[in-house]
Order: C-alpha cells, then structure tokens, then sequence
C-alpha cells in the first residue's frame, strides 16, 4: 500500500485558443501525465528524436511544416507507444458568462484548470503540476490553485509555473493540445502536415472523431457543457 501512496506523477498542462477575442469557437486545456521517475527518460529519448531529424526548434504546434513532417510522426508514435498520458478539456467560449458570475475571464481560465486537474487524479497519489507562464500574475493565481485544489485530497505538492522551453514534456503537451485545437477550431484544415498528425493520433487513438467528448485512457477529450 505504501508504494500506491508515494507514486508521483508529474503533470505539464497548457492550453489552446484561450483568449476572449481571438475568433476561435473552443478553448481548450491539457495535460500530459508522466511518472516521475520516467521524466528523465521520455525527456532523453525526445532530445534523441530531435537530434535524429536536426530539430532544433522547440516543439510548438504553430511550427509543424511539411518540412519536418517525420520527426513529428515519429513524435506522435513515441506517445503512443509509452505510458504518457494526455487529457484535454474543452469549452465553447460563446456559452461562457463571465458577468453572470461576476467574474473575469481570468477567474473563468483557472477554474477550467481546477476541473482539467481534480478530475484527472488517483487519491492515492501525489502530483506535481506545471503550467506555461501566463503573465505576470501567474505565480500568484497558481498558489491558489493548488490551495483549492488541495482542500479535499492534498495530494498536488507542487503547482507552478515554468517556461516551455524548460521541458521537452510540457512542449509535447502543446503539441498535442495544438492537434485537438486545430481539428476543431480551424475548420478549413489548410495545413496538409497537420492533417496528417491528426489523421495519425486518431488512428493511434482509435478514436473516429477527435472533435467530441471520448472516453479513451491514452488519449482522453472532455467537452465540458456550461449551464
């Protein structure tokens, strides 16, 4: 029982099309679950796919190109073939009412983050939490996350901020975060490499649409509907 409890996992989150006033229908959030102890591994075995293809840039999904289409394959292969896991939630912004609840948008983007992390963890383990840095108030409003978080369970013992270039994790987790965007958001789907990774996450996925809620353990999608 004891080696239940001190399993911890590390979670990299980040998010898509959250903005109030960038024209996109959905916004969404993810993460990435990695054990702790395979966080050195994944992360040296990404840094080899990367030496493999001479992929120098971090890997963001606004860069993918026909140009490096095998290393991002090989990419989404990796995922699926490893104990990683993705979760992703998402929300379709015109049925947000910041007002109704006198809040902001701001408060609205961390509650989501609440319901993306409380719902996707195991009482009986632990969790570092990592989120992309926002703003300048991050730091601050990620505290309290994990204050509210922690007041049932207390198993988050970290949550805060890092740069994505700090974690070849949190870069994946955009990527994918990227994909399920893209396939909902950008309807004309111009960009012939990123069809291509969709098409080969679904099959991996087994999933016939990655544009509706799924229950799938690899690769989990949750569209939240707001009342």
């Amino acid at each position: 029982m004891n080696d239940i409890i001190n399993k911890t996992f590390n979670l990299y989150c980040d998010e898509s099309c959250h903005l109030e006033n960038d024209h996109k229908p959905y916004m969404f959030l993810g993460s990435i679950s990695c054990a702790y102890p395979q966080v050195n591994r994944h992360s040296k075995r990404i840094r080899e796919l990367k030496k493999e293809y001479n992929f120098v840039d971090e890997i963001k999904w606004t860069k993918v190109s026909l140009s490096k289409i095998r290393f991002y394959i090989d990419l989404v292969d990796y995922f699926f073939d490893t104990d990683l896991r993705f979760r992703a939630i998402g929300v379709e912004k015109a049925k947000i009412r910041n007002e109704d609840f006198f809040q902001t948008n701001d408060d609205f983007y961390y509650k989501m983050y609440y319901l993306l992390l409380y719902y996707n963890i195991n009482s009986f383990y632990n969790y570092n939490v990592y989120l992309d840095i926002k703003d300048t108030l991050s730091a601050c409003k990620v505290r309290k996350l994990r204050e509210i978080l922690n007041v049932r369970l207390g198993v988050f013992r970290n949550v805060q901020n890092i740069r994505s270039c700090e974690s070849l994790l949190m870069q994946l987790a955009d990527f994918l975060m990227g994909a399920i965007s893209y396939n909902v958001n950008d309807t004309e789907h111009k960009n012939i490499a990123k069809v291509q990774i969709i098409e080969k996450i679904r099959q991996h996925a087994q999933i016939p649409d990655l544009g509706k809620t799924n229950y799938n353990n690899k690769l989990n999608l949750f569209f939240i509907e707001l009342k």
